[in-house]
């Protein structure tokens, strides 16, 4: 497992901080480059590929542009934990091959940290050893996210048996 590091937010973070409605007409690179700059002005000229959003409660909260996950991926967020996510950005970022994964213990993450994960073992390590529990995720959903997200899933699936 390699070594994530962290950019910590707070609670509530919702989809208009992730993807504002500014840059909305704009494709997801230029509204990418806006990502959360309400809240993190340096995040999206300084987040690198690898790295690990760690959240409060409710990330994604707010409308259902699925732009909010498709900015973080562009950045190359590896993954976005937190205790618990709005239900039309867990169904966009997985559609979209972001990971989400829910973790009550999150909240003790620090910004700057070093984190390990393992989505389908569930569990978030810290940098002093400690291991977090997170809920499990589906075996399906887990496949999305390692294809790229659901439209890449199924153009895999469909080369897969035209040429069987």
């Amino acid at each position: 497992m390699s070594a994530h590091r962290v950019w910590r937010l707070g609670a509530e973070v919702d989809t208009d901080a992730l993807a504002p409605g500014a840059w909305m007409q704009h494709g997801v690179d230029v509204i990418a480059q806006h990502c959360l700059e309400a809240l993190r002005p340096d995040f999206a000229g300084n987040v690198q590929p690898g790295d690990v959003v760690v959240a409060g409660r409710d990330f994604g909260i707010g409308s259902s542009r699925e732009q909010a996950a498709a900015a973080l991926r562009h950045l190359g967020v590896a993954a976005v934990i937190a205790p618990s996510f709005a239900g039309l950005f867990f169904r966009n970022a997985f559609n979209l091959g972001l990971l989400l994964l829910a973790c009550p213990g999150s909240e003790a993450i620090r910004e700057g940290e070093r984190i390990a994960f393992d989505a389908r073992a569930g569990t978030v390590t810290r940098e002093d050893g400690a291991v977090l529990q997170a809920d499990p995720i589906p075996g399906f959903l887990l496949d999305m996210v390692e294809a790229g997200g659901l439209l890449p899933q199924l153009q895999q699936r469909f080369q897969a048996r035209t040429t069987s």
